[in-house]
């Protein structure tokens, strides 16, 4: 005898409904913007969210280039990577990671907050940043979402 009111529902790839949203990062400060990407992108905003599930939508990030950072993160914040050679530590500042391409700040704050897993890598394809207003990806008929 079934004595439960309800089921749990695990949803998987093929009971999973993906969606395109469309942010604008104009004037949103970089951590706040970031966080709030990250969890559209895992699907945590659903009901139906499943931790090793890719359930999350996909998100089309525009005016990159425009987002804030407080403080005076813009000179202090560091950036370090390596280039796998002795000594190839590289450290970057914001300003100079805007200078090269506006979308990096963007993409690596998201990529941060994803899980570091074959799953966060998946998830991470369903990130699309671009510098302008503009976006190439109009036939998906993407909703905007304000934050």
């Amino acid at each position: 005898m079934d004595t439960l009111s309800y089921k749990t529902k695990s949803a998987n790839e093929a009971t999973v409904d993906k969606n395109w949203v469309v942010v604008d990062a104009q004037a949103a400060v970089l951590g706040r913007f970031a966080s709030e990407v990250a969890r559209i992108l895992r699907g945590k905003h659903k009901p139906n969210f499943t931790p090793h599930v890719d359930c999350g939508d996909n998100v089309i990030v525009i005016n990159a280039e425009k987002v804030r950072l407080t403080g005076n993160k813009w000179n202090d914040k560091v950036y370090v990577r390596h280039t796998g050679y002795p000594g190839g530590q590289r450290i970057s500042t914001p300003r100079m990671l805007k200078e090269k391409d506006g979308r990096i700040l963007v993409e690596k704050a998201v990529r941060g907050m994803l899980p570091k897993t074959r799953l966060g890598r998946q998830l991470y394809r369903n990130l699309f940043v671009y510098e302008g207003p503009e976006h190439p990806h109009a036939a998906q008929q993407p909703k905007e979402i304000k934050f």
